[in-house]
C-alpha cells in the first residue's frame, strides 16, 4: 500500500464515520462518474487508426493514479470504470442529445444531492474535500476499499477503517513500515 494512500484514507475516513454516510456515497459517485463522462463519450478520437472515446483518454489519468496508490484497488477501480464507461456508450449511441444531456444533468444533481446529505443529515459535518480539496480524487478509492472489506479482503484495510469507541482513532504514523 502506498503511503500517501495511507495518510489520505487515514485522514478521509475521520468525515465519513456513518454507514449511512457511507452508502449515500457509493451511490454519489458512481453517479458522479457516470455524469463527469457521460457527455464525454459523445466525442471519438481516431489514433493510429482506433476509435477511443474522449471519456476513455480523460479518465486514464485518474485511472493510473489511482493504481499507483494501490495496485489491487486501482484494479478493482479500473474493472469498474470499464463497465460505467461501456455503459455511458451505451448510453450516447441509443440517445438523442435531449436524452443525453437530461440523464447527464439527473445523475449530477443525484450525486452531489447524495453527497451532501450524506454528510449534512447522515455525518453532520462539512465535506472532507472542502478542508482538503485532494480528497475529491479519493473517494473512490475509500467506497472500494470499503467493499473489500465487506467481501473478507484487505484486513490492512480494515485496521484503518475500523471504528472505535470515539471514531476513527488510527494515525498514519502508526502504520509506518519499518
Amino acid at each position: 500500500m502506498n503511503q500517501l494512500f495511507l495518510r489520505q484514507l487515514v485522514d478521509y475516513v475521520e468525515y465519513h464515520r456513518d454507514p449511512w454516510n457511507c452508502t449515500m456515497h457509493v451511490l454519489g459517485i458512481l453517479s458522479l462518474f457516470l455524469a463527469a463522462v457521460l457527455p464525454l463519450s459523445a466525442w471519438h478520437l481516431h489514433p493510429f487508426g482506433l476509435d477511443v472515446r474522449l471519456s476513455a483518454v480523460m479518465a486514464l489519468p485518474v485511472l493510473i493514479y489511482w493504481l499507483l496508490l494501490d495496485a489491487v484497488l486501482g484494479t478493482a477501480i479500473l474493472g469498474a470504470a470499464f463497465l460505467l464507461l461501456s455503459f455511458a456508450a451505451l448510453i450516447v449511441d441509443h440517445a438523442g442529445a435531449t436524452a443525453l444531456w437530461s440523464i447527464f444533468a439527473t445523475l449530477a444533481i443525484f450525486g452531489v444531492g447524495a453527497q451532501i446529505v450524506g454528510h449534512r443529515v447522515f455525518e453532520r459535518r462539512q465535506p472532507a474535500l472542502v478542508d482538503n480539496p485532494s480528497h475529491l480524487l479519493l473517494g473512490p478509492m475509500f467506497v472500494m476499499a470499503k467493499l473489500f472489506i465487506v467481501l473478507g479482503f484487505r484486513h490492512d484495510l480494515a485496521v484503518i477503517l475500523a471504528p472505535s469507541r470515539g471514531g476513527y482513532s488510527l494515525s498514519a504514523d502508526q502504520f509506518q513500515r519499518d
